[in-house]
């Protein structure tokens, strides 16, 4: 990698981290504001906090967290990607110094909002950065990942063990929101050309045709109109991008409708019942729950390594394959005991984080790079706005129903995902 490649790829990274390190502690907070607030006050009347109230209040904070992605990847094309990731890792602190201070169960869902507004533009403008400004892109994808991960599993493991160090959740998350405000203070110090991957592009093949300059006409200009915006929009989804879409849409349900209640179903497994140390409570399943997550470093970067081996399709079709069979599979190897509640978390851990990069490649793929910030708003509306409703789907599955009900409904969702990747495949 060249100078500007490695100070875009820690940028991203850095920026990555933070924003998953919240993403995934939070299901770790639920079921403490569960026993925190017992009953929520709405206009309507007050209600009982029940598992689907807690799944819907979470959804609150991740569905702008998705729904943002596509302003985001306008904005990322108008403004610069830079200055939105500096953006959003100041609005994430401060979110959470926000959320330690919220009185009541509707103002921790109104924090969660905050947050999620201010993560929302990290996606589009993060890997549109990465496809515009890194040469060695398939190399900074793969980093880009682990960094991702290595928040999704630090940032939960930092919680837990606050949560057992302190005890009082609003000091927990009070210190949460100070990594994030470092690290926008470093940010603000880097300078990075957005551009110099497509520029670079653009000088050495001098035999591109009138219509691939002009898809790559606006490479570092922007969406300046709605006409423009409903051009590139029309652009995207008449073609194979709306089966990419699709796929993501299922991505983003099965990924948060697993994730979001992980704990309290792990917490059910006799061989990881709470125990007594120290003078506190212990819960094991909190810390399987963060062991998933750190498999999944090795499952982000080996999908990215092998998005320059194999067809992206491929990836999409296996991958998503997979963790349908391991939806089916889950409950009835993890009940045999500790040693196959192992394997089968590091599967799922694995194979849930490997698809992300083919995801992330197979979208570079299928889009111009004049429309990329765009496309990538639209994956990440995908993952994770309508993704944000697997929460919500989780929480009344497991409320009105039971957790075989859940691995059922995640194993269509995979199943599906599975569908378009092969449906991309053939049509290759």
């Amino acid at each position: 990698m060249n100078r500007n490649d490695r100070a875009i790829t820690g940028l991203v990274m850095v920026a990555h981290a933070m924003v998953h390190t919240y993403e995934l502690s939070l299901p770790l907070l639920l079921p403490v504001w569960q026993a925190t607030f017992t009953e929520v006050a709405l206009p309507t009347g007050t209600f009982a906090v029940t598992g689907f109230v807690m799944g819907v209040v979470l959804t609150v904070g991740y569905a702008p967290f998705g729904l943002g992605a596509l302003p985001g990847g306008v904005l990322a094309d108008a403004y610069g990607s830079r200055r939105l990731i500096l953006a959003c890792l100041v609005g994430m602190g401060l979110s959470f110094l926000l959320l330690a201070v919220s009185p009541s169960l509707v103002a921790v869902a109104f924090a969660l909002a905050v947050w999620g507004v201010a993560a929302s533009v990290y996606h589009p403008s993060g890997l549109a950065l990465i496809s515009k400004g890194v040469e060695e892109r398939g190399s900074a994808f793969a980093y880009h990942g682990v960094a991702g991960n290595v928040g999704i599993a630090l940032g939960p493991l930092a919680t837990a063990l606050l949560l057992f160090g302190l005890g009082d959740w609003r000091a927990v998350v009070g210190l949460l929101a100070v990594p994030a405000l470092v690290a926008a203070v470093a940010a603000a110090r880097i300078n990075v050309d957005e551009t110099a991957a497509v520029d670079a592009g653009t000088a050495t093949d001098g035999g591109a045709d009138e219509e691939d300059e002009a898809a790559d006409a606006r490479a570092s200009g922007s969406v300046s109109s709605f006409s423009e915006f409903l051009a590139d929009s029309r652009l995207l989804f008449g073609g194979a991008f709306v089966l990419v879409f699709a796929a993501v849409m299922l991505s983003g349900l099965y990924y948060r409708g697993l994730l979001t209640f992980l704990p309290e179903i792990l917490g059910e497994f006799p061989s990881l019942a709470p125990v007594e140390f120290a003078g506190r409570e212990l819960a094991p399943q909190r810390y399987f729950y963060v062991g998933l997550l750190m498999v999944g470093v090795a499952g982000q970067y080996a999908g990215g390594r092998l998005t320059d081996l194999l067809p992206v399709e491929l990836g999409l079709l296996g991958g998503y394959g997979a963790l349908a069979v391991f939806a089916v599979l889950f409950l009835p190897v993890a009940t045999l005991g500790l040693g196959p509640l192992v394997v089968m978390c590091a599967l799922v851990g694995f194979f849930l984080f490997v698809v992300q990069p083919f995801y992330q490649a197979t979208v570079a793929e299928y889009t111009p790079a004049g429309a990329r910030g765009l496309s990538y708003g639209y994956t990440y509306l995908g993952v994770f706005g309508v993704g944000a409703l697997g929460g919500a789907v989780a929480g009344g599955v497991l409320t009105y129903a039971n957790d075989a009900a859940l691995f059922a409904v995640l194993a269509a969702f995979g199943g599906l995902a599975a569908l378009c990747g092969g449906v991309l495949y053939v049509r290759r």
